[in-house]
């Protein structure tokens, strides 16, 4: 700047000296506090002509925890010239939680976090109370799932690498890690993706709770579903409680909003160790075998689920077919398998319902490819469901209280479990869960109900092992599903049961998957398989 300039400039009123034209409004409401309620003295505030902003001639004039939140935390300090308040504005140093939102596509946080501040840190937490026991008494996150859970999180460092910045890893309870960082690095705002269920609003709380006892304020978003929340026709409160009812709607009166650009720069502003990646043995938890049975090797990772979206929608041109293939058990492109990207926010819904309206435009539009933003909606809706219900979604009787007597006969449980029962359709989809942490749609139906309906054992026994054991577990879909089943959640028709010998004709007809997955049945008639109540071959 030239010195004729900054002598102009520095000439100016102070009350000129505001930086941003959009909290113009703001600042001058502020000017109407009464500064006597604050007992502030003041000398002459001039701006300094060197570095743009203001300088006191004698002393800062700080207002406190009062005016400033009333103005909004990002301000920090606030000057008084002529007897009014003008905000001084300050570097903003924020950070970015991540957390099942693994990527950096479509998300609202990062995106309002790097137009809102100078400085800003990433981090990730691996929540040690994510990897004790639940209490059935398997791991809370067994090996594939958390397996899939390290490599995005590998994959989201290097990308945020890539673009100059640093993604931060620690291992512990956020609410703390965070707290401590904000309070070590000068961390002015926190950004971060809120959730639906308990356990993490525990956390969200106990971090906003922290927070606020050093200053330092929150900016959540809502950016797990397809659908905002914000913008459903009809409050959380009155979410019916018959998808089909929700569906119309939404369908109706709502609008998918457009994604949020991704990143091509990041910065890394602070002098402070990266940390490492945990380890599967450093969580205790051993390294899943491959099995060549399985439908696909899935790898955690943005790159991986956008790769995998572009290979079913584009390069084998699946997308057309999804809704007549959507039910097969073998193979890898029966379904779009993106569960294990949705679930961790590799994937975002609205980036999956982009590529389906761009396929649609290009390609075709069909009952198939209506069918897979179809599937999307069921994902929101239980999520909402989640939101409207709470901790009773996790009830013995369910969202609807209903009163059922469960067995809790241990032995026919771990019978289910191992893929022993006898009834080789439910067997088969077992051991492959079992064998590869993946089990297809069909298959969780048919032994979710064979689970409560035919060994009459308490559904959450059901729900505890997909959590543990599903690579693409997802607590409100989990939940709300076996909620359904059970005929305690959002299913109109209370007695639903899949029948196992007659899914198996429909679905494996010629026992192609049963034999895959139950070897020792491999020279018995398909037949004889498909009819049979029970057989002895465990």
């Amino acid at each position: 700047m030239l010195s004729s300039e900054r002598s102009e400039e520095s000439s100016m009123d102070a009350s000129l000296c505001l930086r941003s034209v959009q909290h113009e409004k703001r600042v001058m409401a502020c000017t109407s506090v009464s500064f006597q309620a604050f007992s502030l003295s003041f000398r002459a505030v001039a701006r300094n002509p060197l570095h743009g902003c203001f300088a006191q001639h004698d002393r800062a004039i700080v207002v406190k925890k009062a005016v400033t939140q009333s103005i909004g935390n990002h301000f920090a300090k606030v000057a008084v010239h002529h007897e009014k308040l003008f905000v001084i504005p300050m570097a903003q140093r924020s950070l970015v939680w991540f957390r099942n939102d693994l990527r950096l596509h479509d998300h609202e946080a990062l995106t309002a976090a790097l137009a809102e501040s100078s400085d800003i840190l990433l981090l990730y937490c691996f929540d040690e109370r994510q990897f004790g026991k639940l209490p059935s008494g398997f791991p809370k996150t067994g090996k594939f799932r958390a397996k899939f859970l390290i490599e995005s999180v590998e994959h989201l460092r290097q990308a945020v690498r890539e673009r100059g910045g640093e993604l931060l890893v620690r291992m512990g309870k956020p609410e703390q890690i965070i707290a401590d960082l904000a309070g070590a690095l000068g961390i002015t705002s926190v950004y971060f993706h809120q959730e639906a269920t308990s356990e993490e609003q525990y956390v969200e709380s106990a971090l906003r709770q922290n927070l606020n006892a050093l200053g330092v304020r929150t900016r959540e978003f809502w950016g797990s579903t397809l659908y905002h929340k914000s913008d459903l026709p009809m409050s959380i409160e009155a979410l019916p409680d018959v998808f089909t009812n929700f569906r119309k709607q939404v369908e109706k009166h709502a609008q998918v909003r457009p994604l949020f650009p991704t990143p091509t720069r990041l910065k890394h502003f602070a002098d402070v160790e990266a940390g490492e990646v945990p380890t599967l043995q450093g969580l205790g938890l051993e390294e899943p075998q491959p099995d060549v049975r399985a439908v696909m090797t899935f790898k955690g990772g943005e790159s991986q689920g956008l790769q995998r979206l572009h290979e079913y929608i584009w390069q084998k041109d699946l997308l057309k077919t999804y809704k007549d293939t959507r039910n097969g058990l073998i193979g890898a492109d029966y379904s779009s398998k993106l569960s294990p990207w949705l679930a961790n926010g590799c994937l975002s819904p609205r980036k999956v319902y982009e590529e389906v309206k761009k396929y649609e435009a290009q390609r075709i539009a069909n009952d198939s490819t209506y069918w897979l933003i179809f599937e999307l909606l069921w994902r929101d809706y239980f999520r909402f469901i989640a939101l409207k219900y709470g901790n009773r979604i996790f009830h013995k009787f369910g969202i609807k209280g209903k009163p059922r007597e469960w067995s809790h006969d241990r032995e026919a449980f771990e019978r289910w479990v191992v893929g022993k029962t006898g009834q080789p359709f439910i067997d088969a989809n077992m051991r492959e869960l079992a064998a590869t942490g993946f089990m297809s749609n069909r298959g969780r139906q048919n032994v979710a109900s064979y689970l409560v309906h035919d060994l009459n054992v308490d559904w959450r026994w059901g729900a505890e092992y997909f959590e543990s054991v599903l690579i693409d577990y997802d607590v409100c879909s989990n939940y709300g599903n076996w909620n359904y089943v059970a005929g305690i959640g959002n299913d109109p028709r209370e007695d639903r049961y899949f029948n196992p010998k007659r899914q198996a004709a429909l679905y494996d007809p010629k026992a192609e998957f049963i034999k895959r997955w139950i070897p020792e049945l491999s020279s018995w008639d398909a037949k004889r398989l498909i009819e049979a109540d029970s057989l002895e071959y465990t």
